[in-house]
C-alpha cells in the first residue's frame, strides 16, 4: 500500500539536493577547469563560491516546490522536466542578478549559467532514472496506489481507461462499485465489478485500497458526501471527479466572486486545422517513407522471393473507420495457404478475445519470423497511409471477423482511421490482452492530439529496433 498520497518519497528530494550541489560543482569544475565558451580573467577558488552554493542548494528546492516539481513527480517525464527548467532558470536569473547589484568581485556569471544548465541535465538523466526504476517497482506491486472507483457510468469508465492508460502516475484500480445493477455485477475489460456500494467498506478492507474515486453525478451528493465520510472513518483519500470532467479543461474557466466559485464552459472542438496537419503529416510522412525505404523493399522483396514461393505483397481485408473495409498490404511473413490453416492452430492461440496471436507460429517463414520480429513486414501499409485508409498513427486495423465478435464498447476504436502505430503498440504490444488493447486505443482517440501522435512516432522506434513485445 502507498500511504504517501501523491508526495514524493524522502530519498527523492535528498537526491535532488545532491544532484543540486553536484550541479554547482560541476559547473565550476567546467568553467575553471574546462574553460569553455569564454576565457577566465581571475580564477576564483570553490570556496568563494560557497555563498552560492548555499543559496543554490537551499533556494532552487523551494522553487521546485512552487513550480509543482513534486506536484507532477508521478507525470511524464516532460512534464516534469518542464517544471525542473522554468524553476532552475527562474534561480539562476536570481544569482545573475545578485552579481549585478551587489557586485562581488571575481564570480563568473558565465559559470552561474553553466551550473544552471548542468543542474537541468543532471535532474533529466536522474529523473529518468527514477522513472525507470519506479516503473519496474511499480510492476511489481511496489508503491502503487491502489484504488477503487465508485461509480461505472461514462465518467467511471473515462477515469479507469485514463488510470490504465498511464501506468507512470502510479495508480492501480482494483475495481469498482456500482448500484446498478447490471454494472455492479459486470466487470469492465480487466476492471473487477465489486457490487453495489454497500460493499465499499468491505472493499476497502478486504482490497486494502488506498484511495476511493467518487464518479457519480452531483445529484447524488447526499450519497457522495456519506462515501467521503466512510472514507475519513477507514483513513482512506477519497476524491470527487467533477461532473464537467467530460469536458476539456480549455473549455472550462473558474473565477471567484467575492469568494463564490463562478465556473464558465465555453465550446471547444478539435479543429479542422489540427485534423488537415495531421492527413499532411500522413502524406509527407508516407511519401518521405516509401521513397527513403525503395531499396530496403527491394532488398526484402528478393529474400522473400528466394525464401518461399508465394505472392511478395500479401493483401487482407481490415476494417478502417466508420466499419468500412479496405485491402490492407504488408510483405508476406508466411507460406501460402497460411490463412486456411488457422482453424487448425486454434489450440495454439494465446491470445484472449477475437484476435489470433501466436509466439512461435509454425506458418511463419525463415524471412518472415525477422519480418515480423522487427515489423518491416508493416511497412507497405504506407501505401494504404497515402490512400487515406490509414494513418500513421492510430488503432489497429482489425479483421472482419474480429470486428463481428466484438462487444458494444469495443466498436469505439472504428470512430477513427487505423493506424500503423499506436498507444497500445509503445505500451506492451503483444503482451497486452485484448481489453485492454481496446482500453489503450479508446484513451488514444478521446484524448487525441498532434504532440501525443509525435510521442507515439518517437516511441516506436525502439520497439522497431529491438523487436520488444512483436509476434
Amino acid at each position: 500500500m502507498n500511504k504517501n498520497g501523491h508526495r514524493p518519497p524522502w530519498w527523492v528530494v535528498l537526491l535532488d539536493l545532491v544532484v543540486i550541489a553536484v550541479g554547482f560543482v560541476g559547473g565550476y569544475w567546467v568553467r575553471y577547469n574546462l574553460r569553455w565558451f569564454l576565457d577566465i580573467a581571475y580564477h576564483a577558488p570553490l570556496s568563494a563560491y560557497l555563498p552560492f552554493l548555499l543559496l543554490y542548494v537551499v533556494v532552487l528546492p523551494l522553487f521546485f516546490v512552487m513550480d509543482g516539481v513534486y506536484r507532477h513527480w508521478r507525470g511524464s517525464w516532460m512534464e516534469q522536466m518542464y517544471c525542473v527548467v522554468n524553476a532552475t532558470t527562474k534561480v539562476t536569473v536570481l544569482m545573475l542578478a545578485i552579481t549585478f547589484v551587489f557586485r562581488p568581485r571575481y564570480y563568473s556569471r558565465a559559470m552561474l549559467v553553466e551550473v544552471g544548465l548542468l543542474t537541468i541535465l543532471l535532474m533529466g538523466v536522474v529523473r529518468g532514472a527514477e522513472k525507470i526504476a519506479f516503473a519496474r517497482l511499480q510492476a511489481k506491486g511496489i508503491g502503487v496506489t491502489r484504488v477503487i472507483i465508485v461509480g461505472a457510468g461514462e465518467v467511471g469508465r473515462r477515469v479507469m481507461r485514463n488510470i490504465f492508460a498511464q501506468p507512470e502516475l502510479g495508480y492501480r484500480v482494483i475495481g469498482f462499485v456500482d448500484d446498478d445493477p447490471e454494472k455492479g455485477r459486470t466487470d469492465i475489460g480487466p476492471f473487477k465489478a465489486l457490487g453495489p456500494l454497500d460493499n465499499l467498506a468491505q472493499a476497502i478492507e478486504e482490497y486494502q485500497a488506498d484511495e476511493v474515486i467518487i464518479t457519480l453525478p452531483w445529484m447524488y451528493h447526499r450519497k457522495i458526501m456519506g462515501i467521503v465520510r466512510e472514507c475519513h472513518r477507514k483513513q482512506v483519500r477519497a476524491r470527487i471527479v467533477p461532473d464537467l470532467f467530460q469536458m476539456s479543461l480549455s473549455q472550462v474557466d473558474v473565477e471567484s466572486l467575492g469568494g463564490i466559485p463562478l465556473v464558465g464552459v465555453r465550446e471547444v472542438s478539435i479543429g479542422r486545422g489540427a485534423l488537415l496537419v495531421k492527413r499532411i503529416i500522413d502524406i509527407v510522412g508516407s511519401v518521405i517513407g516509401l521513397i527513403a525505404g525503395a531499396p530496403l523493399f527491394g532488398l526484402i522483396a528478393i529474400a522473400i522471393r528466394l525464401d518461399s514461393p508465394g505472392p511478395i505483397i500479401f493483401r487482407q481485408t481490415r476494417v478502417g473507420k466508420g466499419g468500412r473495409t479496405f485491402e490492407m498490404y504488408k510483405f508476406r511473413s508466411m507460406h501460402e495457404g497460411a490463412e486456411r490453416e488457422q482453424a487448425l492452430l486454434a489450440d495454439l492461440n494465446e491470445a484472449d478475445g477475437p484476435i489470433f496471436k501466436i509466439r512461435d507460429d509454425p506458418r511463419l517463414t525463415r524471412v518472415g519470423r525477422f519480418l515480423r520480429r522487427t515489423s518491416l513486414d508493416e511497412l507497405p501499409q504506407l501505401i494504404n497511409v497515402l490512400r487515406g485508409e490509414m494513418s500513421l498513427v492510430g488503432p489497429r486495423p482489425p479483421l472482419p471477423a474480429e470486428v463481428a465478435q466484438y462487444k458494444e464498447w469495443h466498436k469505439k476504436r472504428l470512430e477513427v482511421p487505423p493506424g500503423m502505430t499506436g498507444l497500445w503498440q509503445v505500451s506492451g504490444r503483444s503482451r497486452l490482452s485484448f481489453d485492454e488493447m481496446v482500453l489503450l486505443d479508446i484513451y488514444y482517440i478521446e484524448n487525441w492530439s498532434l504532440w501525443m501522435d509525435f510521442k507515439i512516432l518517437v516511441r516506436t522506434v525502439p520497439k522497431v529496433l529491438f523487436g520488444e513485445g512483436a509476434y
